[in-house]
């Protein structure tokens, strides 16, 4: 669509020298538009931007309202619309005039979503395709194959974005986490950029209009797909909903557990969500550790209260826990051992001392030679 019609002939001529795009309708004005539009099959839109009446960014959005999977490219002899073509979903924004080399280029990726989309089987399956590991790091796989992302902010955008899943977050509160440094005007064209990149990402997976903004938020939403944070929220809500805790999948999940929330990435929006995050793993293994306790499983009990010592070093608690554990069964040595070990980790990298609790209770082992 173009309210020039030398330029909407231009542009035809362009496409049809592509075997693979076939040009369903052409447009020049509103009203021809309104009243075609609704009932065409099409799967993508080239616009011009500055029109009458409804200039192309508006005409997007009707498009998307009759259309729900179009893809739209922009077509104008403007920059000042590129941030704001990204906003609602474009797949390309081009500068008039337009090179047969820069169109095979959106055509290309074009062809590629629809290959991509062609090869995909449903969503809807038992095993989501879309597996999503944040304990331990922050990795995503789709078919068992690991998602390469365009650029390193993509990646950051998405961990950020599926963070704050079904959240609306507003674009300045993703500038402030992920172009903190940056020159405003610039990140924000470096958000838009790297939003563009990370839609057409999930759109090869098979992931389509997820991604959306409005009323100056985006909001991320997923379904079909597995991740082991959710794993672990479902399992502490079944407990607190049902006051059972699954033990068959709570084993399943702390073998699986691949260490602290996304621990070898260095986003500085992560440490709250980190501890967050962390803290819940905690509380599955003291649920764990109250279980083999009443079930008298005392082998798994140390080998759960090992593994919290090994993500809480610092915590009286559980060494309070293992000492207890090594009183019950028999096995003063290595309760004596624990102690000593927790004592001078402390020393050494806090200079403290366990609490008086601690204390005492490895006393009244040392009494009791």
């Amino acid at each position: 669509m173009d309210d020039e019609p030398l330029a909407l002939i231009n542009m035809e001529k362009k496409l049809q020298e592509f075997d693979t795009i076939e040009i369903v309708k052409s447009f020049s004005t509103l009203n021809d538009l309104l009243t075609e539009g609704p009932t065409l099959d099409i799967q993508v839109a080239f616009l011009d931007v500055e029109m009458p009446g409804m200039n192309g960014l508006e005409i997007a959005q009707l498009l998307k309202q009759w259309h729900n999977n179009i893809y739209i490219v922009f077509v104008t002899a403007y920059r000042d619309y590129a941030v704001q073509a990204f906003e609602i979903q474009s797949l390309d924004y081009l500068l008039k005039p337009i090179s047969k080399s820069r169109l095979e280029t959106t055509i290309n990726r074009i062809q590629e979503l629809f290959q991509y989309e062609k090869k995909l089987p449903p969503l809807q399956h038992i095993e989501p395709s879309l597996k999503i590991q944040c304990f331990g790091g922050f990795n995503v796989s789709f078919n068992d194959k690991i998602v390469h992302w365009r650029t390193v902010k993509t990646k950051e955008l998405f961990a950020f974005l599926f963070s704050h899943l079904n959240s609306h977050i507003p674009r300045d509160t993703i500038i402030d986490a992920l172009w903190a440094e940056t020159e405003y005007k610039k990140a924000r064209v470096q958000l838009h950029t790297t939003i563009s990149y990370l839609r057409t990402t999930l759109s090869t997976l098979g992931y389509v209009n997820v991604l959306h903004y409005a009323n100056g938020c985006y909001t991320l939403q997923l379904e079909e797909f597995q991740c082991d944070v959710l794993d672990l929220e479902q399992l502490l809500k079944q407990k607190e909903e049902t006051e059972e805790l699954d033990i068959e999948k709570a084993e399943t999940f702390i073998d699986n557990h691949q260490g602290d929330y996304m621990a070898t990435l260095d986003y500085p929006w992560i440490n709250s969500k980190a501890n967050f995050f962390n803290n819940q793993f905690t509380i599955l293994l003291n649920f764990l550790v109250e279980h083999y306790t009443a079930t008298h499983a005392f082998k798994k009990r140390e080998l759960t209260l090992l593994l919290s010592l090994d993500y809480s070093p610092y915590s009286d608690k559980i060494i309070q826990q293992l000492i207890q554990h090594y009183i019950e069964v028999d096995n003063r040595a290595n309760a004596i051992t624990i102690y000593n070990t927790f004592r001078n980790n402390l020393l050494t990298e806090l200079g403290i001392l366990p609490n008086l609790d601690t204390i005492e209770l490895f006393n009244t082992i040392s009494k009791n030679k």
